[in-house]
This record gives C-alpha cells, sequence and structure tokens, in this order.
C-alpha cells in the first residue's frame, strides 16, 4: 500500500495520499499516510458508509468530493481530522478483490477544484496494485498452509512441491521488491524442508549434493519443469519469451552437471534447492 501511494502521488501531482486495511468487518483503519503534514488522520477508523471512505466502501466504487467539508452527497461525522490536515478536494477508491471490499485508498487537495478524470484513473490503478498483491497474498498463504500438511500419505510432498513451484512462478510477476523477497524465502524453506522424524525427502536415496550456484531465474525456471511445465508453459507462468526459458534451462543443467531435463530436477532436489 505504502508503494502504492507513492506511485499514486507522482503520477498526479496529488500533495496527500493515505489509505488503510478493512479490520475484516466494515471498518477501515488509516494506517499509512503519505505527505501529511499532521497526525490528524493516522489511525483512524471510517466505518462503512461514513465519510468519503465509507460511502466508497458501502457502494464498492470510487467517489469524490471538490469540496470535502462542505460536500452534501457524503456525511461529516470526520470533519474535525480532515480539517486539521487541511484538505479540501478528495477521492477515495476502495480495494475489491473477490467481490470484498478489502483496504481504500484516498488522495487529496489542500485546495477545492475538481479532480479530473486522468487523477481518478491513476487511483484506479493505485487500487488495482494493491489488489494484485491482496490476492497473491492470499494465494501464498493458501499454498503455504497446505505445504505444512503433515506428511502422512505419498501425496502429501508433491503438494509440498506444487506450492514451491506456484510460489516461485508467482514472485517473479511482482513488482513489489518486499513481497518478492518474502516470498523467495518461504521458497527457501520450503526447498529445505524435512519430511517428520528429520529425513528430508530429496535425500532419501542420495547423499546431498553441494548445491549448484543457480541464477534466481534459472532456479524460477527449473521449479516450473519440476512442476511439469513445457518450456511454453513456463514462459506463460514467468512472464518470459519460450527461447528466454530454453537459454535459462541450458545454463541450469551446465551447472548442475545434467544431460536431461529431469537429472537437472533431480540434481536440484539432492542439492536442496528444490523440495
Amino acid at each position: 500500500m505504502r508503494t502504492a501511494l507513492l506511485r499514486l502521488r507522482r503520477a498526479t501531482g496529488l500533495p496527500v495520499a493515505f489509505g488503510g486495511a478493512l479490520d475484516g468487518g466494515s471498518h477501515v483503519r488509516i494506517g499509512e499516510l503519505s505527505g501529511t503534514a499532521t497526525p490528524a488522520l493516522s489511525g483512524l477508523f471510517v466505518s462503512s458508509g461514513n465519510g468519503l471512505g465509507g460511502k466508497a466502501i458501502a457502494l464498492s466504487r470510487p467517489c469524490a468530493v471538490t469540496d470535502y467539508r462542505v460536500s452534501r452527497h457524503i456525511s461529516h461525522e470526520y470533519d474535525a481530522s480532515v480539517a486539521t490536515e487541511g484538505l479540501r478536494s478528495m477521492l477515495a477508491v476502495p480495494v475489491v478483490v473477490r467481490r470484498r471490499v478489502r483496504a481504500v485508498l484516498y488522495g487529496a487537495l489542500r485546495s477545492a477544484q475538481p479532480l479530473g478524470d486522468r487523477t481518478l484513473h491513476a487511483a484506479v490503478e493505485a487500487a488495482r496494485d494493491v489488489e494484485q498483491a491482496l490476492v497473491l497474498r492470499d494465494e501464498a498463504q493458501t499454498l503455504l498452509a497446505a505445504a505444512r500438511e503433515p506428511a502422512v500419505d505419498p501425496g502429501a510432498w508433491e503438494r509440498v512441491r506444487e506450492a514451491h513451484g506456484e510460489l516461485r512462478s508467482m514472485a517473479a510477476l511482482v513488482s513489489d521488491p518486499l513481497l518478492r523477497e518474502r516470498l523467495l524465502t518461504v521458497c527457501g524453506r520450503l526447498a529445505t524442508a524435512a519430511l517428520p522424524g528429520g529425513e528430508s525427502p530429496h535425500a532419501v536415496g542420495a547423499p546431498k549434493q553441494q548445491p549448484a550456484s543457480l541464477a534466481p531465474r534459472e532456479l524460477d525456471v527449473l521449479a516450473c519443469v519440476a512442476a511439469g511445465a513445457t518450456n511454453a508453459g513456463a514462459a506463460q507462468r514467468l512472464g518470459l519469451r519460450p527461447e528466454t526459458v530454453k537459454g535459462y534451462l541450458r545454463a541450469a543443467m551446465r551447472k548442475l552437471g545434467a544431460h536431461t531435463r529431469g537429472e537437472a530436477v533431480a540434481a536440484a532436489r539432492r542439492s536442496g534447492l528444490l523440495p
């Protein structure tokens, strides 16, 4: 959200942007501020239907006012905080994930003037960035929950491997460097995880090798191959050209001393690079 707010200000020239996530019910807590001069908005709880943000939550669509303090189209429960910050013209855009509002982004001016279509479009794009990050986080949490299931049947570890491949593919498409790093850290934990009793599945039947030094993209491609993807499938999942995927795969095979795709996957698992 912090990145989205900064991007919104840069794209529109708005001096102030702020936002917050829903608390699981119908209230938003303003937790991210950008360009504010006072702490008046920090920690403010906005209820569905109240004020500009509450209206955006209730309607699940962007809302704007030219002069907040005299607008007849919103209720005025938060006038004191808005006035303390000196805001006049304002927009609020809900972040909707799977038809449910999860957060609200605001942009504001300290003067009363109309906010044009360009500004509204930029705010919607910023909200879409947050939406995509939330979708990725939700999917990552679902995959991690599946990966944490006790390995009590032969297919359990395959689900861990599938989760690892999905997470690496997702991380490759994430623009936020902090979120991408967190996903890759989780991937590393999955790759070196052990079955109950401390036995690592990639070590069964063969001694663990010293890990080769694979580039992140080489490992991304290899994770897709391990999940059964073709070169074209890996390219689609990672947002790459098929020829580029082939190049990364050849480089990974060379570093692992493998002659086939299957040998490369097996070597990466013995090295602890893949689960």
